[in-house]
Formats: C-alpha cells, structure tokens, sequence
C-alpha cells in the first residue's frame, strides 16, 4: 500500500516540476532550472596561413595651398573646383579629402563611375577610400604590386586582400587545386584560401616598452605575524597548493596560530606585490628552446586564460599574463614578456605553441615592428605533419608546466577577484624559479642563488627570497 502510494506521490511532483518548468520559460523567455552553459572555450583550431608582409608605398605630403599657389604663378590664373553636372552620379562625399596634399572634396574628381576612385585636381594623386592606410601610404600586394582593399574589419585588425585575378599568387593557388577541389571552389570558393591577405593591427601596444620595475608600496615589516610564520604560510599555500582556509586551519591546529583566511590572502597579495618586478626583471640565463600554452583557471566564478611561456631546458617560466579573452591581444602580451628577457632578440629564436591561430597573428603583429621570429605549431594529439613531429617533445613540456600548476591551484578552489588570480600566479612563478627543485636539472632550482641554497628549510628561504627582492628593487629604483 504505502509504496504505491510513495510511487504516485513521486510520478505527481515529477509532472508538477514540468509544468512549473514550461510556465517559467513562457514567462521569462529561459529555463531557470538549466545549468550554466559557460564553459572554456575548446574548439578545433581553424588552419590559419599569414602571408608574408605587403609592399608599402609612402605618401610625400604636400599641401594643396601651396600647390594652388604655384599653379596661380606658373599658368596666371587661379585653379578652380571641379566642375560637376547638376544631376551628375558621381559626386564626392564632402567628408573626404586628399590623402596626399589634403585638398578638399571640391577639388577631386569622381573616377570610373562612382566607384569609390577618385583623382585630385591639384596634385593628380588617384587613390580609393576604401584602401587608405591611415592617409599616409598605399598597402600594394608583393606578388602583382596591386593596390589592397579593405575587406573586413575584426576586434584586433582590419584585413586587406588582393582582388587581382592576374595575381601569380591566385593563379599559382588555383593551379595547385585538383579537379575535385575545383569543383569545390566554384561551389564553396570561402572554403579555400586562394588570396594574398594582409592584416593591419591597431592594438596600442608597444613591443618591448618594458617599464623600470617600481618599489611597490607595500611595507612587509608592519605585518603582524613573524617572518617565520610568513614563509609558513607561503609554504603550505603555494609550494602544497592548500587553499587560504586550509592554511589557516593548518596554522592553527599544528603551530597554535590563530589567523583568518583573509588574512592569509592579503599576506598573499603584499608578497606577490614585492616579488612580481623581481621575478619579471631578473637577468635570466636562457636557453634556445622556448613553448608557450594557455589553460584554464576561475576567476570570480567565470573562466579566464593562464598563458604559460616558458625555457625547456633551464626550466624557467618566462611569461605568466592572465587575460579574460583567449585572443590575439593576449597572445602579443605574452610573447612580449619573453622577448623583453633577451638583451638582444636572437636572429634564430623559435618558440613552439599550440594550433590556436592567435599566436601566428601574434607573430604577424611583432613583423610589423620589425621583430623576426619563427613559430613551429604543434597540432593535435597525434603527428600527422613534420612539423608536430619534430616539436611535440617541446610541446609536451609545456602541458607538464600546466599540470603542475593544476595540481597547486586545484586545491585553491578558483579565485575570488582577478588580483588574487595575478598574486597567486606570481607566487607561483617566484616558487617555480627559485625555490622548486627540479627533477630534469638533477634535485636543483632552476635559478641558483647561493643565498638561497645555504638556508636549512623552506620557510627560511621563502623570507630570503623576499629580502632579495627588497634589496634589489631598491638597488634598481636608488
């Protein structure tokens, strides 16, 4: 009787639970009860090819004004505007001008039927709107030297493609298709990259403008605790990954001291303060086996992306930034942290990543500040090109560096704001550089210091580490 009962009690809630559901999606448009959806993004990487860069033709200014004058004293008569029909189709927008002596809309012709040509009157400059690079220089195809256009504007870039159809670079592109693929083409022809393309970024960013480090304001010696029982803590939440409450608990039932969570995160965030220009700046001797990886950590409740550079035979991590987006932006900032290590940027430097196309664009981004290095990617699980092949030992370093971190910051249960991301990174780094041994370089650190070394526990060498620091910053600040 009563599992009968049990049974149709249950099978009643069940179809009541879908019609609250059904009546809640009529009314606010969504399924409340649905699971956030949010996850990393983890597609298949699209192949991507960067061209090499185009042929740029710089613009003399000159200034119409005094060109007009000229013409007043060469002919002795004024040059007058164009004169246009009433009911003419070509008109010039009043908004465009120029780009070589800047004379106004008045004075341009409208060529080739309304097209978006035009020619200037005074200086007989014929240009395109829709092709101007920042009104100074024409961006011309290194394959025929015809002019680009603009095709698509994207966050980061605006692409330029060559519509030449005589281009060798097309003709040879069409040529190397087997029948099959032609027939694809004409079918599906944005399925193929046939064309010369060129992006221009117009990120802000200055490659290799790394600032002097700054003495943080931060004042270690007015902390309430010990020394000691700083490098304590340190030691249980970095070099064991324990989360800030584990830490406190851990501090309180073993060594009798009563310290908040909270606490432990702001000792957190003064140390990685004081230790970040150190880490950053410090004259590192590198090797010429460079990989780079993103992964995954949770900030505030939300994913954000660890990109990871680091040397493969010295075992030192060389970039760590940690970016909201996983795009081209975050890319350039974390390969610019490794250039800014070198005194001088190799010749031969290659650094070894993954499929994503952000670092090839990274790559085009630092060409066009006259920064040369090569990028070998390694794609997917199995080597299915030379390239994946030869590399993958490189790329396999660098998932390990990953899973390492993982294995500290699992335990942390993600972070509450992006600071506590960033200082517990750093704490990480400053760990990893200095104060981890390392199985691959036989038991020892990766960065020897002597003072370090002479130091009896890890506690001892935490408080070191960051007296280096302060002597250092105020060595590099005095």
């Amino acid at each position: 009787m009563y599992p009968q009962i049990i049974t149709y009690l249950l099978t009643l809630i069940k179809y009541q639970d879908q019609i609250i559901r059904t009546l809640l999606t009529l009314l606010i448009g969504k399924n409340m009860f649905d699971k956030s959806k949010e996850q990393p993004v983890n597609q298949p990487y699209r192949k991507l090819q960067v061209d090499e860069l185009p042929v740029i033709e710089t613009f003399q200014k000159l200034d119409y004004k005094t060109l007009m004058k000229e013409y007043s004293e060469e002919k002795g008569k004024t040059l007058k505007p164009v004169r246009r029909h009433a009911n003419s189709k070509t008109s010039v927008p009043s908004n465009i001008s120029c780009p070589k002596c800047g004379a106004p809309a008045d004075y341009l012709y409208a060529n080739n039927g309304g097209n978006g040509q035009y020619q200037c009157k005074v200086c007989a400059c014929l240009f395109n709107q829709k092709n101007q690079y920042a009104k100074e220089a024409i961006l011309k195809c290194p394959h025929c030297l015809k002019t680009l256009e603009k095709v698509k504007e994207r966050k980061d870039f605006d692409i330029y493609k060559c519509k030449n159809n005589a281009c060798s670079f097309y003709q040879r592109n069409l040529n190397g298709l087997s029948s099959k693929d032609r027939k694809r083409f004409k079918k599906n022809p944005q399925d193929f990259k046939m064309r010369y393309l060129f992006r221009q970024f117009h990120i802000e960013y200055k490659p290799l403008s790394r600032e002097s480090p700054k003495k943080p304001k931060v004042d270690l010696s007015r902390l309430y605790v010990s020394p000691h029982t700083l490098g304590l803590i340190l030691t249980y939440h970095v070099n064991y990954g324990l989360s800030a409450r584990k830490t406190a608990a851990l501090m309180k039932d073993v060594h009798g001291v009563d310290i908040s969570h909270q606490s432990i995160l702001n000792y957190e965030n003064s140390v990685a303060l004081l230790l970040k220009p150190y880490v950053d700046h410090y004259p590192y001797e590198l090797s010429d086996q460079f990989c780079g990886d993103e992964t995954y950590i949770r900030v505030g409740g939300r994913w954000r992306y660890l990109f990871f550079f680091f040397d493969a035979v010295k075992k030192i991590i060389l970039a760590y930034p940690v970016s909201r987006n996983r795009d081209t932006q975050a890319a350039i900032l974390a390969i610019d942290e490794v250039l800014t290590k070198f005194k001088e940027v190799p010749e031969d430097l290659t650094i070894v990543v993954d499929g994503n196309p952000i670092y090839l664009l990274a790559q085009q981004f630092f060409a066009q500040h006259g920064i040369s290095f090569d990028i070998k990617q390694v794609i997917g699980l199995t080597n299915e090109d030379p390239v994946s092949a030869e590399y993958r030992p490189l790329k396999q370093i660098i998932e390990r560096l990953n899973r390492t971190f993982k294995g500290n910051y699992r335990q942390t249960y993600g972070f509450g704001s992006e600071q506590g991301s960033v200082s517990y990174v750093t704490l990480f780094v400053a760990y990893f550089n200095f104060l981890r041994p390392h199985s691959a370089l036989e038991g020892k650190v990766p960065v020897l210091q002597p003072e370090l070394l002479q130091l009896p526990n890890m506690p001892a060498r935490w408080t070191k580490l960051i007296g280096l620091a302060q002597d250092w910053i105020e060595d590099q600040t005095a």
